[in-house]
């Protein structure tokens, strides 16, 4: 049996202004408009003549809702979220879930997938008979890396040197990892056809995991089964301990494990993985016009060649430009080189300096039970635009210093307002006075669709005293 582990707590910065620290790059559709990336992850082990179990999520504690959501999109059940206070890096994360598997399958033979979130394969079954080849070493006691065959000589990843072949041209030892290259040094790697990219895929049995964890990093061990041992049910969700997972050292797997394993095999992969890590990486997996642009959203484009080009709210043109990238959201816009699309950490740096709301969330904010985008705001007032999700429905609470004006543009609302509690139909309006205990709730099948006028001395979101929440954020 397989059991995928999901890795998909990274922030994505590189992807910057689509990506946002509270909505990140395995969120979003970035080469795919039915499916997210964390979908389409899950989605590629669909129909695996090996027995897949429901899969661990390790996420941010703050994307939480939005993992449950994006699960929920593709019918998974009983997947297990294991929330992350802070982060460790991949070794603390994938020893997470290593603790969980051996406790819901302590007797049984299962291997662990471990997958990031936000990587794109272009040849899915490919993919799935190399997951085949890397359970066959797994059930041998191995601990396997899925090394990529490269097509070009990247200086932006790390590379793994193959030793002895096992297998004809798929498997074999692993012989060594060596840091991300220079540009004349990964040159002779790719020649030499005796390295393959790291891939940050693995796959392997817990109690062969946890024992090489236990001999070259006993200090994450230790920390992360106190963590594990603290645990508790949030909902859907398991929290570990926050105090006990703090102390845990951060490193990668790389680092922690497979750099110094005796165990080590490497599956080669030859699928059109890409990592998605830049623009200019979007730029190659995505499908292509005539003029080798890659479009999305309303766009117009003139004599203009070789272009990443973004809109997600109004019209954006491009005229007699080559191998630039422009992405337009509601509150920003990039534009780059294409050369230049490793810098956009540049633009992150400055944006984290000097604390732009830009850089953690977009005008569009998602909450569980649904999303609101701020349409203007001014001195003592503030408008959004707020959806509640059917059958939603948000705290009870109450605000210092703001009251709130709401007209239902769709849908029914049932609002509780003091001792009161009534309905809200299309083109009705309703007065929440500051200070006043309320709560919003969508009783319908559709989506509940209103303005919400704030007016007041203070219209920060942390002017919120929730009295009772079922999402568990009080």
């Amino acid at each position: 049996m397989i059991l995928p582990v999901i890795l998909a707590g990274g922030s994505g910065t590189r992807l910057w202004p689509l990506s946002r620290q509270s909505y990140p790059k395995q969120f979003l559709y970035l080469v795919d408009q039915q499916y997210t990336m964390l979908q389409l992850t899950l989605k590629r082990l669909e129909n695996l003549s090996q027995q897949v179990l429901p899969p661990i999520i390790v996420c941010n504690e703050d994307h939480r809702f939005i993992v449950a959501e994006q699960l929920r999109q593709i019918d998974i059940a009983h997947a297990s979220i294991i929330l992350e206070p802070c982060a460790k890096n991949t070794a603390p994360a994938i020893t997470l879930a290593a603790l969980q598997a051996l406790e819901l399958y302590p007797d049984q033979s299962v291997s662990l997938l471990v997958l990031s979130a936000d990587h794109f394969i272009a040849d899915v079954p490919a993919f799935q008979q190399s997951i085949l080849v890397a359970e066959q070493q797994a059930q041998l006691e191995k601990l396997v890396i899925f090394g990529v065959t490269p097509t070009e000589p990247n200086t932006g990843y790390g590379y793994i040197q193959l030793g002895e072949q096992i297998k004809e041209r798929t498997t074999y030892i692993l012989d060594k990892f060596v840091e991300k290259p220079d540009l004349k040094t990964a040159e002779h790697y790719v020649s030499s056809q005796n390295y393959l990219w790291n891939s940050g895929m693995f796959m392997f049995q817990t109690p062969l995991f946890l024992k090489e964890l236990k001999l070259h990093q006993a200090d994450i061990y230790e920390s992360c089964l106190s963590a594990w041992q603290s645990k508790s049910k949030d909902l859907d969700f398991i929290r570990i301990g926050l105090q006990e997972f703090q102390q845990c050292p951060e490193n990668s797997i790389d680092y922690a494990i497979m750099e110094n394993t005796a165990q080590g095999v490497v599956v080669c992969l030859d699928v059109g993985w890409n990592d998605l890590g830049s623009w200019s990486s979007l730029w190659q997996s995505n499908q292509k016009d005539e003029n080798q642009n890659v479009i999305f959203g309303d766009v117009l484009a003139e004599q203009s060649q070789r272009n990443y080009v973004y809109s997600s709210s109004r019209l954006v043109t491009v005229l007699g430009v080559t191998d630039l990238i422009v992405v337009e959201t509601k509150d920003a816009v990039l534009i780059a080189h294409q050369d230049k699309s490793q810098d956009i950490k540049k633009i992150v740096e400055q944006l984290k300096n000097e604390q732009r709301v830009e850089l953690l969330q977009h005008k569009e904010v998602v909450r569980p039970w649904g999303k609101y985008d701020c349409i203007d705001v001014g001195e003592r007032y503030q408008v959004k635009r707020i959806t509640v999700n059917a059958k939603a429905k948000l705290s009870l609470q109450l605000h210092h210093h703001r009251a709130e004006h709401w007209v239902v543009v769709s849908g029914t609302a049932r609002v509780t307002k003091g001792e009161e509690q009534y309905y809200v139909t299309e083109n009705e309006s309703t007065f929440i006075p500051l200070g006043t205990v309320h709560s919003l709730e969508n009783p319908g099948c559709i989506p509940l669709e209103l303005i919400e006028i704030q007016s007041g001395s203070y219209l920060g979101e942390d002017d919120i005293v929730r009295l009772k929440d079922e999402y568990g954020r009080i």
